[in-house]
């Protein structure tokens, strides 16, 4: 880091220690409602696309696990009797 960020970074550090802890909520929460406005929400036919998606991806992952726990049921009770 070099001489002119540091003095830049000492700057603004006094600025927020200047600010009350009232100010600086304020200025959080202006912030997070200005990132919320940046948001882009799904549109249904997306939204439904997306949720087709997962249930997918889960049966498969249920159906993996369902032969994995046959497998080694099967394999236990064939090695211990």
């Amino acid at each position: 880091m070099n001489d002119v960020s540091r003095a830049h970074g000492a700057k603004d550090a006094d600025a927020a220690e200047k600010q009350g802890i009232f100010a600086r909520l304020v200025t959080f929460f202006q912030q997070v409602i200005a990132e919320f406005r940046k948001v882009q929400r799904p549109t249904r036919s997306e939204l439904w696309s997306m949720f087709l998606t997962v249930i997918a991806f889960l049966l498969i992952v249920m159906a993996f696990v369902l032969v994995l726990d046959i497998a080694f049921s099967k394999s236990v009770f064939w090695i211990f009797g």
